[in-house]
């Protein structure tokens, strides 16, 4: 368990410095940061503080909904936002250089930054102790009402990303967070991270 603790938070810590490059590559945010992103340019706090209040509530949606199914030890979710929130704070300082201004470059800081996301959600899967609150509702509401988990997920990041062009144009006047980037990170993130997974389980050696 020790091992699969240490490869999760190592994903954890390779995710947060992936949404970062995607959030700096100007081309908008991955869907399960559109809010707090758009939370974070419209209110006195950091990308990482907002990111831990929105996944704060995503884990007490997934309480709500599953109720007496809820697994206890995911209310560990809750301490492992507030790490997330603060290594996206500090990769967001690290990172503050990362200014893009060709648009080959944005791209390739986009690319660079799906692919460290995918790596650091491949890292989570393969550990199999604890899940993001982003992907613990899906799965809560996919078990509560019978539905296939993509179909929950792909409809839950609709719903995200609709709802940061709402909060950005009623705070901001304009739509900030959702660009072309957000599409490309939505379709190439999950087949990334397909792919690591394969190739990181013989390496990694992880057994039920």
């Amino acid at each position: 368990m020790r091992k699969r603790y240490l490869i999760f938070f190592l994903g954890l810590i390779i995710q947060s410095v992936g949404i970062t490059l995607v959030v700096k590559s100007l081309l908008g945010t991955s869907p399960i940061s559109s809010v707090p992103y758009v939370l974070s340019l419209a209110l006195p706090f950091t990308f990482g503080q907002t990111t831990m209040a929105v996944s704060t509530l995503f884990v007490i949606a997934q309480f709500l909904i599953a109720r007496k199914d809820f697994p206890t030890i995911q209310f560990l979710q809750i301490p492992v936002t507030i790490i997330f929130g603060v290594c996206i704070d500090i990769s967001m300082y690290l990172l503050a250089w990362v200014v893009p201004e060709a648009y080959l470059w944005k791209i390739f800081v986009l690319l660079l930054g799906a692919i460290l996301v995918a790596l650091g959600v491949a890292f989570q899967i393969l550990a199999d102790v604890l899940m993001l609150s982003g992907e613990g509702i899906v799965y809560a509401i996919s078990c509560v009402f019978k539905i296939e988990f993509g179909k929950v997920k792909t409809r839950f990041d609709c719903f995200l990303v609709a709802s940061a062009v709402i909060l950005s144009l009623y705070y901001l006047g304009t739509i900030e967070g959702v660009r072309e980037g957000t599409l490309i990170s939505a379709l190439i993130t999950g087949v990334i991270a397909r792919f690591f997974i394969r190739l990181l389980k013989p390496i990694l050696h992880l057994k039920k």
